[in-house]
């Protein structure tokens, strides 16, 4: 599928790419936001460091899911994801009801083969978006994000339990419980942080910079959201 692709290639470079990676050449006036490629410890440089605040947080100030991007699937976001992410195809009935299908769920390294069994994580959850600066959008702006299947790291298929039991919670206070997640992860955190310019506490900051101090060869891949 698209998005394990894109992860496949991401993982291919963590083994070719040298550590002192460049950022890609700024998109010309009017042209779209180039890719940025940079080393964990680099990208975590350019998360602004600010204090959270969740007043007037609701998650309903995020609509999702969304009629996904293929209008014409009958499909909502979430069961977009679910297709793009299986590494075996579910039976797709009327009203895109799903059944059947194999997924990864990469927090807890578990097999899954009831699409009920899964959520579809925010990377950064809704109420973490919100305290790191979305409370500032626009309500397209929100609804954007939360929908977000421009990037294979925005939104991921992982078992409900893992995705529950991280609930709101910054890489300061919850990791994957698979050990051998925990730099792709925190690559990913980064990645959806600078794609969306949200910033972080300054535990969290901690947090990360203590994970890229032992995950030396993560790297970072993010294109900057209109």
């Amino acid at each position: 599928m698209i998005k394990n692709m894109v992860r496949g290639l991401a993982a291919l470079s963590l083994a070719l790419t040298p550590l002192a990676l460049p950022a890609t050449a700024q998109a010309a006036p009017g042209a779209p936001a180039a890719a940025e490629v940079l080393a964990l410890a680099d990208a975590l440089e350019l998360v602004q460091i600010a204090d959270e605040s969740r007043t007037g947080y609701t998650r309903d100030k995020f609509k999702h899911w969304n009629a996904g991007l293929d209008l014409g699937d009958g499909c909502n976001t979430r069961a977009e994801v679910l297709l793009d992410e299986a590494a075996e195809a579910p039976t797709v009935a009327a009203g895109c009801k799903l059944s059947g299908g194999k997924w990864a769920s990469y927090y807890d390294g578990q097999e899954v083969n009831d699409p009920a069994k899964l959520d579809i994580d925010h990377m950064v959850p809704l109420a973490e978006a919100w305290d790191s600066g979305a409370s500032a959008w626009d309500a397209t702006r929100r609804e954007a994000y939360a929908n977000d299947q421009d990037a294979a790291t925005s939104l991921v298929a992982v078992t409900a339990r893992s995705n529950r039991a991280k609930a709101d919670r910054d890489p300061a206070e919850w990791m994957p419980p698979l050990p051998d997640a925990h730099c792709r992860y925190v690559g990913e955190w980064t990645a959806t942080k600078l794609r969306w310019g949200l910033s972080a506490d300054q535990a969290e900051a901690d947090a990360l910079k203590v994970y890229a101090e032992t995950c030396e060869t993560t790297v970072v891949h993010y294109t900057p959201a209109a």
